[in-house]
């Protein structure tokens, strides 16, 4: 019908299914694929099964004998084995908290193992250790709890004779010893016990498919489901758990297993896969990011680093690809220093150009605490400890994890010869996405460097597909760049990366060749490499965008309060520092035979490097770091006293026998100044310190002295302060009026009061030392006198009242508002200083000037510099801002007038519309839990000024920091006769010789002598060839 061609019966039709075939119910077949390598209900059957091919364990095959160093010491390889070893087992118990127990091993591998492919150690007690050979080399780090718990055993202990070697085992996991979540306080009673010490026999076929079928499956569980990548992946999975199952799991079947993978991923088992010419878009640079003192004291991070890059070796000759990336400065002298048969190692692999130093830093430091000279000191140490030992400088500043970075970074690291920087820490902003992944970085200065942020969002990438994958899809600069950088490797606690990352990145490029889809990873690169297309592309017309001023990190707030103590320490130490190279360097000028003291100099300096770590001086390690730091610090000011002595000896400055004797002042800052200062050691005295740089008079005061302060009670409980420029009105310890006597203008608005001390709750989300929420501010609560005020100084130099407010049961403060008679051009300000016993928990203690003065910003001192930020809440980048870092000072000013508040050591600030608030003491209770307790001295002061901010906060926030060096001489003759002309100059002419004219806002930051004098010179860089002696300033 319907005239149609009849099919012919004889030709039939092409027979596609033998029977109803249905469609894959997506969903179940990949959730199958758990069964295939896990250790679940599934794993005597599933490819886990296969995995090894023999195991020898018992004291037959691995003789084990312990000996355990008393009171938690770390000895050397050969002061532990020089001692007697007892015998012990698997199932032995070690510890407690950070103590050391050697364990000696004598291994014999049987028979029925010393023909097979793969031998194996693995021994896990769920903690750190370190193998050493019998001759007491260190060849690999343990790190515990089913983590690089594996070494190869050397084809040597194959011929069945026993062999020995030494396993260091340290009593704290990769991340201290906290129970639970890692960033609460450590258990000083934690014990490890071992629980595997094999010989093993490992299949290499069943561990490659193992890698193999993870990374297929991230493949069919993360490319997009309409994608027809993922539905093959999902495929070739499924078929190879079948061809498995079909083979019974025979080695013939994991081979076969092996060829349906290499469908997908092509052959992935050398580094050739890396040989192509396809264009690449992520760069992956293995990385071990050890936190210098963190959850471990200073002790232990020495032990990581040799457990950590002895394994990057290891890894680097069986991988040839693998490029493995490492700064801090003070990590490789450590090396040096406590292991250099390793650090031997580790050059060998740097000239290869496998392991490749970078940062140029002493340590990865705070950016936002140090002050200016710290930080070109961080370089400066940092820059010629690489030169000196490894030939040549660092081009790239890395700081991954440091809490925020300093508007004037980019001005520092160009001048350290580093144009590059790399970080990730602003993916951890709380409240907005910082919106670029490369792009310029502009200093105040102008000066910029080239930026790129791991688009991973992390420096600790495991190299799974993931990582890969989101190195483009998070990528926030494709319009100007279409690559990244993958940085991956265990870290924070150290271990960097491991042999199966650097197969998953094997698997990772293959896919990409074979399949495609997945972004092009590329090993064998550097950084500098990496860095070195990005410049090439801006040379070639590329306009990277740019972010001007500092990189505020919205979180981690606290950290500039928490730890008060070691701030303190800080700031002083750095003070110390200043004055020790400016006088020993004028005594180099004075007297030939004095030689500069560069190793002591040095040393000091390095120690106040240190306790910069990006941990330490932020207040977020553990209680036993800070005590390691008090005790550093006190070395630090011991040794640095004896400096200063030494160079003022030498400037003919002597100290005194008798304290009736005429006093002698040195100015070390680089203006004249004029303060009335007590006189040591004599009850109410004062004199007058006037003069500088360098020597300066002190003329006592007398009764009769034309300027005077002057105090009274003029109602109960209220009492009236005043010199020749303010008159201050306190009632309740806190100040309701401050009037400028010369303008005219009363700053404290009609019913506030300022210095008002205030108390918060404090309990952030996450991070209790570190964070603080904005939140907290919706707790406020005043704290009330607990007493009457009293007059402790009735003038007429200077006047004092104390007050003392009850802050609980447990806590205390005793708060004293000070004002000193004014001296002729010089600003006068209201100093406060505090005792405060502080018991806290949880608690912030903060102080508030609210001010008569209107402005849309606030300005506060940086290294070198000023940063100006919001005081309203517009948007949500000024509401981040809401606890700010400040050095010095902070101000508020219009354009005709201006509060700054000064402070000694105190680093956090905020300033809301007119509210001041300066940041005192917190009280977290973890990492540590003792944070901040026990008794604290507190110094800040108000500085009104008449017209905008300029050099007068700036060089009386210095004063205020930097005091007078009141030196008690033993005769009426202060110093010695003056010499002729022909041998040195007199003290005072000397000292006040270097001099810096133009703008008063200049600051001349430091003098000091040249590195690489002849006379200065430690040899470790050539001295100059000129043989000149020069004098190093800094503006």
């Amino acid at each position: 019908m319907g005239g149609g061609n009849r099919h012919e019966s004889g030709t039939p039709l092409p027979k596609l299914a033998a029977g109803p075939v249905g469609q894959q119910i997506h969903s179940i077949y990949k959730a199958r694929l758990g069964q295939f390598s896990g250790n679940g209900e599934y794993s005597s059957q599933n490819l886990q099964a296969a995995m090894y091919d023999g195991r020898a364990s018992g004291e037959e095959h691995v003789k084990l004998q312990v000996y355990s160093p008393p009171d938690r010491s770390r000895p050397t390889f050969e002061e532990a084995t020089s001692h007697e070893f007892k015998d012990t087992h698997v199932g032995a118990s070690f510890g407690p908290s950070w103590s050391t127990h050697w364990i000696k091993l004598e291994i014999k591998v049987p028979q029925e193992l010393r023909k097979k492919e793969h031998l194996e150690l693995h021994w896990d007690a769920d903690n750190e250790g370190l193998i050493w050979t019998e001759d007491g080399e260190p060849v690999q780090g343990l790190s515990g709890g089913g983590e690089r718990i594996e070494w190869v055993l050397p084809d040597s202990f194959r011929d069945g004779k026993p062999h020995t070697f030494y396993i260091e085992m340290a009593c704290n996991g990769m991340f201290g010893n906290a129970i639970g979540n890692s960033i609460q306080p450590p258990d000083p009673n934690r014990y490890f016990q071992l629980k595997v010490a094999d010989i093993v026999a490992v299949n290499l076929d069943a561990r490659a498919l193992f890698v193999d079928f993870w990374i297929i499956g991230d493949a069919a569980r993360e490319f997009p489901d309409n994608s027809w990548e993922e539905h093959r992946a999902l495929q070739v999975c499924n078929g190879i758990m079948d061809t498995f199952i079909k083979g019974h799991g025979t080695q013939d079947s994991i081979l076969q297993c092996r060829e349906v993978a290499r469908k997908y991923i092509g052959n992935v088992d050398s580094s050739k896969v890396y040989e192509s010419e396809k264009e690449s878009s992520v760069y992956a640079i293995g990385h071990c990011h050890i936190d210098t003192c963190w959850l471990w004291p200073w002790a232990e991070t020495k032990r990581k680093i040799a457990r950590s890059w002895s394994n990057q070796c290891d890894l680097m000759d069986r991988y040839p690809e693998h490029r493995f990336t490492c700064s801090q400065a003070q990590q490789y002298k450590w090396l040096e220093t406590l292991y250099p048969k390793l650090f031997d190692r580790v050059r060998s692999k740097i000239r290869e150009g496998t392991f490749q130093p970078i940062g140029g830093s002493w340590v990865e430091h705070d950016t936002n605490l140090p002050g200016g000279e710290s930080l070109v000191r961080q370089f400066l140490y940092g820059q010629r400890y690489f030169e000196s030992r490894f030939g040549e400088r660092c081009k790239t500043f890395w700081l991954p994890d440091t809490f925020g970075y300093s508007s004037q970074l980019p001005q520092l690291c160009r001048l350290a010869g580093m144009g590059r920087f790399f970080t990730q820490k602003l993916s951890w902003n709380n409240i907005n996405i910082f919106p670029h992944t490369t792009f310029n970085w502009v200093a105040l200065d102008g000066s910029q460097v080239l930026c790129h942020m791991a688009p991973d969002d992390t420096y600790t990438a495991s190299a799974h597909f993931g990582d890969v994958k989101r190195t483009i899809s998070q990528h926030k600069s494709l319009d100007q760049d279409d690559t990244g950088l993958l940085v991956f490797g265990k870290g924070d606690g150290g271990g960097g990366p491991t042999f199966e990352m650097l197969e998953k990145l094997r698997r990772c490029r293959g896919m990409s060749d074979t399949t495609g889809l997945l972004p092009r990873v590329k090993m064998g690169d550097s950084v500098e490499d990496y860095f070195g297309r990005l410049e090439k592309k801006a040379a070639n017309g590329t306009e990277f965008v740019t972010w001007y001023g500092e990189l505020y990190l919205e979180l981690h707030r606290g950290t500039y309060t928490t730890q008060a103590n070691n701030k303190w320490n800080n700031r002083h130490s750095e003070i110390m520092l200043h004055d020790i190279e400016y006088l020993a360097t004028m005594a180099t000028i004075k007297d030939n035979s004095y030689k500069y003291p560069k190793r002591e100099i040095d040393d000091i300096w390095e120690d106040v490097l240190l306790c910069q770590f990006h941990d330490c001086l932020p207040g977020s390690c553990i209680e036993m770091c800070y005590r390691d730091s008090d005790e550093l610090y006190a070395k630090v000011f011991k040794a640095g006293s004896q400096l200063l002595e030494n160079a003022l000896s030498v400037l003919g400055v002597a100290a005194n026998t008798s304290s009736r004797d005429p006093y002698t002042a040195i100015n070390t800052l680089p203006w004249p100044r004029a303060e009335i200062t007590k006189i040591p050691d004599r009850q109410n005295e004062y004199a007058v310190v006037r003069g500088g740089p360098g020597v300066v008079n002190v003329e006592a005061l007398s009764s009769t002295s034309k300027s005077t302060a002057s105090i009274k009670e003029v109602e109960k409980g209220i009492f009236h302060l005043s010199n020749n420029q303010y008159k201050i009105k306190v009632e309740n310890g806190s100040i309701s009026s401050l009037l400028d006597i010369l303008e005219d203008r009363e700053l404290i608005p009609n019913g506030q009061k300022a210095n008002q001390l205030v108390i918060f709750d404090d309990k952030p989300l996450n991070f209790q030392a570190w964070d603080v929420e904005v939140y907290h501010l919706r707790t406020r609560e005043e704290l009330r006198p607990s007493g009457k005020s009293k007059i402790v100084e009735q003038g007429p130099h200077r006047v004092s009242l104390v007050t003392e407010h009850k802050i609980s049961e447990k806590s205390w403060i005793k708060t004293t508002i000070s004002l000193a008679a004014s001296i002729e051009n010089q600003p006068s300000y209201i100093e406060m200083s505090s005792e405060v016993e502080w018991r806290e928990t949880m608690k912030f203690l903060k102080v508030e000037f609210p001010v008569d003065i209107t402005n849309t910003e606030a300005s506060y001192e940086t290294q070198y510099g000023i940063v100006r930020r919001p005081t309203h809440y517009n948007t949500s980048w000024d509401m981040a801002k809401f606890e700010v870092c400040c050095h010095k000072w902070a101000d508020l000013s219009e354009a005709g007038y201006g509060v700054s508040i000064l402070n000694d050591s105190k680093y956090g600030f905020a300033t809301a519309g007119n509210m001041m608030r300066l940041s005192l003491l917190r009280a977290p209770k973890a990492p540590d839990a003792h944070a901040d307790m026990g008794r604290h001295r507190v110094r800040y002061a108000i500085l009104p000024h008449a017209g905008p901010l300029d050099h007068r906060t700036i060089r009386t926030a210095r004063n205020f920091n930097h005091p007078f060096h009141l030196i008690g001489s033993s005769s009426q003759q202060h110093f010695p006769p003056p010499p002729s002309p022909s041998t040195s100059p007199s003290t005072p002419a000397l000292l006040s010789s270097i001099r810096l004219t133009g703008s008063p806002a200049l600051v001349l930051d430091a003098i000091k002598r040249g590195e690489d004098d002849p006379d200065v010179s430690r040899g470790d860089l050539p001295a100059r060839p000129d043989g000149r002696r020069t004098v190093i300033v800094r503006v």
